[in-house]
């Protein structure tokens, strides 16, 4: 296989325990362009990894805010400018009428942000990964854990790299075409 048919490696793992500690080696080796699956969330796998923490919920909260600020905007202009209406004595701007839609908007704009942003910032869809090509890979959906190193990674050694995966305990490494 050459260098410009080469994807990457997947490297297999038996247990939580396994891959958890490979994930830390992984990342103390310095890769940057990988990525580990399971079957089930394993507490403290993020860490392991060196995941930095989601620029997500910042996301959701500045539009959320800003949803929140023009729909305000809008009911005060609309009942005091646009169309001004004297219902039941009450003055123009009644904060309380404000309150159902000002809501409904922010929580709308900030669950449609929050769905958008994920699926921008995660790639998807994504209907094809070379790990789909394996079919040990299949049993990530039932009870086998992986972790996938990219060749464009800078650390990235053919050899290097499936020698750190095997030491770390992976029960299979196959390398990956893209």
């Amino acid at each position: 296989m050459t260098a410009k048919s080469l994807w990457g490696v997947l490297a297999q793992y038996e247990t939580p325990a396994a891959v958890f500690h490979a994930c830390e080696k992984v990342r103390d080796e310095g890769y940057q362009q990988w990525d580990s699956c399971a079957p089930f969330p394993v507490h403290g796998l993020e860490k392991a990894m060196g995941v930095k923490p989601s620029k997500l919920p910042w996301a959701v909260l500045i539009v959320g805010v800003l949803g929140s600020s023009l729909m305000l905007f809008f009911q005060t202009w609309a009942m005091g400018n646009a169309y001004p209406f004297v219902v039941g004595g009450k003055p123009l701007f009644s904060l309380p009428a404000f309150v159902p839609i000002w809501y409904e908007i922010t929580v709308l704009s900030s669950c449609v942000t929050a769905f958008l942003a994920n699926w921008i910032m995660n790639g998807l869809p994504q209907p094809y990964h070379p790990a789909f090509a394996s079919k040990a890979f299949e049993r990530v959906t039932d009870d086998k854990f992986f972790i996938m190193i990219e060749a464009t990674d800078p650390k990235f050694d053919l050899e290097k790299t499936t020698a750190l995966l095997k030491s770390s305990g992976a029960t299979m490494v196959e390398e990956l075409e893209p």
